[in-house]
């Protein structure tokens, strides 16, 4: 018994940015981006708000699971680019969706969202019906059963369009899942969370805090994350190292992450596999966080598992960061590749730095 997946979709901005379109506002070229990505495409939302993209993803899954708004009880929403601070991404997703029962909040992971997102809505459906079971449940928590597990990301509003070395990876969308309790499904198999540090500060966006005043005393400055965690960016040589300047857009040191990306994805999948006690060669279908081409072709070799049992969506939608797996799952069950009794193994990895594997029969 446990959580099973009963619905998957996804939901994409209607513009479409290719390659070439990028090459005309920065130094770069088709050749130079998919060589180095497998990108040739991504969405941008110019119209679209988070909003539209994650209620649009919701009401796919529902409607995949045959349910209806009043159906669920919790929506668990994973962004870094919501449309405000305050209310939640979740509680604006709730009330659009007119999710009149459900408890909803946000959760922030960067692109390991959605192993993050599903481990938390599945443990507290599970933690329900075991209080519910143990006699007077309804008292002591809410009784949960049904849940939306979404990410939804306009990324483009954090993308410095004026770095090529980063405004070539991203793009917008929103993927979904509706996760429901079945006394007869096996349920999440195993999952493997993970953080790491990112004692080099080698991705971050930093928070636009205006200049207050305050009537006690004076007021904030904003300050660069660096000074915030007060990590000295330098390296044994002495030199400086990391993004120590405030910014309002995604700072990356490619190297660094790609350097992280390719171990994390082979330890959360090694240990996810192996605490369910499954081979990888039992695996039907992995999905991974759609970041970069590379990183996937390495982990398949390094895991010794086909390119071809990878599921690869990010050559036209780039990297979405927490809708990424999402919106690859959807994409995987759209083609046919999840049958039922399949098992499948969605992997990520990110900003934080964090990293997890979660392992399901479909």
């Amino acid at each position: 018994m446990g959580c099973k997946i009963s619905g998957s979709a996804k939901a994409l901005p209607a513009c479409t940015v290719t390659n070439d379109d990028l090459a005309k506002i920065v130094d770069t070229s088709d050749e130079w981006i998919v060589e180095r990505t497998g990108i040739h495409e991504r969405r941008i939302a110019l119209e679209e708000s988070c909003t539209d993209l994650g209620a649009e993803a919701c009401e796919g899954a529902l409607a995949a699971a045959g349910l209806t708004p009043e159906d669920i009880d919790l929506l668990v929403c994973m962004t870094i680019s919501g449309d405000v601070i305050v209310p939640s991404q979740a509680a604006l997703l709730k009330a659009r969706l007119g999710l009149d029962h459900a408890i909803a909040f946000d959760l922030n992971a960067a692109c390991s969202g959605c192993i993050y997102g599903i481990e938390v809505a599945s443990s507290l459906i599970e933690a329900s019906v075991a209080s519910d079971a143990a006699g007077a449940g309804r008292l002591r928590r809410n009784s949960l059963r049904k849940a939306l597990v979404v990410g939804a990301e306009r990324l483009s509003r954090i993308t410095n369009w004026e770095d090529r070395s980063t405004c070539v990876l991203f793009g917008d969308g929103a993927g979904a899942v509706v996760l429901e309790w079945d006394d007869a499904a096996p349920g999440i198999l195993s999952s493997f969370l993970k953080n790491t540090d990112d004692d080099t500060l080698c991705l971050t966006v930093d928070a636009d805090y205006a200049l207050n005043s305050f009537p006690f005393g004076e007021g904030l400055d904003p300050r660069s994350a660096s000074e915030i965690m007060d990590i000295p960016l330098r390296d044994a040589e002495g030199e400086p190292i990391g993004f120590a300047e405030a910014t309002r857009t995604i700072s990356m040191n490619g190297q660094r992450v790609f350097k992280f990306a390719t171990s994390a994805i082979v330890e959360a999948a090694k240990v996810t596999c192996e605490r369910a006690g499954v081979g990888l060669d039992e695996v039907a279908c992995i999905i991974p966080h759609q970041a970069n081409d590379r990183i996937i072709r390495y982990a398949a070799k390094k895991l010794k598992v086909p390119y071809e049992r990878w599921q690869v969506s990010i050559g036209h939608v780039g990297n979405t960061s927490a809708s990424s797996v999402l919106m690859a799952l959807a994409d995987a069950y759209q083609a046919g590749r999840i049958h039922p009794g399949d098992k499948v193994l969605l992997v990520g990895f990110g900003g934080g730095l964090t990293s997890g594997a979660l392992l399901f029969e479909a």
